[in-house]
């Protein structure tokens, strides 16, 4: 199970960058990649890849930064390794499937090895915003069930305070909209109903809605606002990820990728 994130914790920190001294294991995956130029969401995704040895039954996450971990790893299918995992969404499922990765339920899995997954925000406790493609639900059963879990982010990612560049999204059942949204204003948010691209109410893969939260000077009390929210009848979810990171890859543009573990 996923170890706990603690203000007690100090993390350690590898410099991952093609010309530099690497341990063995990132410095070729760092050969591999390094003749073309790649943006920080690349660098991280593949490099996260990296961390998935062969065998392993892996969580695959969803979003733009993921997108090129999914990418690597069906590089390798396509090279005769057997790359098997369960997937967070429909999307990635599909994606999934596309480049020869063969998906597991979670009733043929009593555990995973590693699960890979990006984020809106993460914090230096490796607290997280996540949910901006709309499957936190998934995410946070995927990620409870991983040994270890990596979230691959791009440097702009890394936060001081959650909520102050990505509003809180919140999963809730359609019918309970308006008491939940209610409630959350008395938590002292801004509770907008997500729209999709069609301009009609969203709706995830599990058929609820979103509303995403805005906090003016963002969330003071993680931990708290999270019991605040669960307690709140309709709420099918939060984008709070607490207690689940084991370890973050931060790609920046300039080429470096900066893997920092919890102790």
């Amino acid at each position: 199970m996923p170890k706990s994130c603690s203000g007690a914790l100090e993390p350690r920190t590898e410099r991952f960058q093609a010309s530099q001294s690497q341990p063995e294991s990132a410095k070729r995956h760092a050969d591999r990649y390094a003749p073309r130029s790649m943006d920080a969401k690349e660098i991280a995704g593949r490099r996260a890849a990296a961390e998935a040895q062969p065998g392993m039954l892996l969580g695959l996450g969803t979003g733009s930064t993921v997108h090129w971990t999914l990418q690597a790893l069906g590089e390798r299918a396509a090279r005769g390794e057997r790359v098997r995992g369960v997937p967070t969404s429909l999307d990635t499922e599909r994606k999934a499937r596309q480049l020869g990765i063969e998906i597991l339920r979670l009733d043929e899995v009593v555990a995973l090895d590693l699960a890979s997954d990006g984020a809106e925000e993460i914090d230096a406790r490796f607290r997280m915003i996540k949910g901006g493609g709309g499957a936190l639900r998934r995410e946070k059963v995927v990620a409870s069930l991983a040994r270890r879990v990596v979230i691959v982010v791009g440097a702009n990612k890394v936060v001081e305070r959650l909520g102050t560049t990505f509003a809180l999204p919140i999963e809730v059942v359609p019918f309970a909209l308006a008491p939940v949204a209610r409630r959350l204003a008395l938590l002292g948010c801004d509770p907008k109903l997500r729209l999709g691209k069609d301009g009609l109410e969203y709706r995830t893969d599990n058929g609820n809605a979103i509303l995403d939260c805005a906090f003016a000077h963002g969330i003071a009390d993680p931990e708290r606002l999270e019991r605040d929210i669960d307690a709140i009848p309709g709420v099918v979810e939060s984008g709070l990820f607490l207690g689940l990171a084991h370890a973050r890859v931060v790609g920046h543009d300039d080429g470096r990728c900066e893997v920092v573990e919890q102790a």
